[in-house]
């Protein structure tokens, strides 16, 4: 893909290729995440043009798993059940060739999760969603304020390739100009808005979005980068009609799911 830095993300002919293949293929997206953003990460992938499932109990993770497109795992309110069913979730999804995501929230200063997370590494996910501090935490750091990052992007930049290169993951920092890094370089996607920060969950369903991504786009740099781009633009032209946060969380809804594609 050509890099994005130069030009705006959309309509790049790419990006707008896999949303239009996304939507034919509606993939079924497993998503083990946050209870606080649950039905929000769901209303983002119906939105978007994604089918998705929230199975959280261990007897049935791996079953769905195994037949699903892509596979969230989120710790952002693990417990140890929970903890237990991604252990499963990413056993099948490897076991069956099912790409999956990794969002570490808030990994560093809690043990459980941090351990957890790092546990989960070595499975090899096809992408890392996560702030500047929680990598920096992956890393050996010692994470930021909760799910607060104290540390902007360009800062976890090389912790994040020693990521990329050790995992084979894309590891993608969000910020306000998000950053996609590969052992081969940084792709940077512009664009959303600064009320991305004033609603709950947009960080989780975007990871479940490149989940989602992940189903139909040839690579994972790919499907990151369409996700982090169809956020973006979703979020700056929710933003121009928001008279707040809260009709900005409905407005993005609306604008993903009027996001153009070929026939549309």
């Amino acid at each position: 893909m050509s890099d994005p830095r130069t030009t705006r993300a959309w309509p790049h002919p790419e990006v707008v290729g896999d949303l239009a293949s996304l939507r034919a293929a509606a993939p079924l997206t497993h998503c083990i995440t946050n209870v606080v953003v649950s039905n929000v990460t769901a209303n983002v992938l119906l939105a978007a043009g994604a089918s998705p499932a929230m199975v959280h109990a261990p007897e049935e993770a791996g079953d769905l798993a195994a037949i699903a497109g892509g596979l969230l795992i989120n710790l952002g309110t693990v417990t140890a059940e929970q903890g237990e069913a991604a252990r499963v979730a990413v056993a099948a999804a490897v076991a069956h060739g099912v790409p999956w995501v990794l969002d570490p929230v808030a990994v560093g200063p809690l043990p459980m999760r941090t351990a957890l997370a790092h546990e989960l590494l070595e499975r090899r996910p096809a992408v890392i969603r996560a702030n500047a501090s929680e990598v920096l935490a992956l890393a050996g750091g010692t994470g930021g304020r909760g799910v607060d990052a104290t540390s902007g992007p360009e800062a976890a930049v090389d912790a994040a390739r020693g990521l990329a290169e050790r995992t084979g993951a894309v590891v993608a920092i969000s910020g306000p100009v998000d950053l996609l890094v590969t052992p081969g370089g940084v792709v940077e996607v512009p664009g959303g808005d600064g009320l991305l920060t004033r609603v709950t969950g947009a960080g989780c369903a975007l990871g479940a979005l490149v989940a989602s991504f992940l189903a139909v786009a040839p690579d994972a740099l790919r499907a990151a980068t369409a996700a982090h781009a169809v956020i973006a633009v979703a979020a700056e032209r929710a933003s121009g009609a928001a008279r707040g946060p809260g009709s900005f969380a409905v407005g993005l809804l609306d604008e993903l799911s009027r996001l153009e594609t070929p026939g549309r």
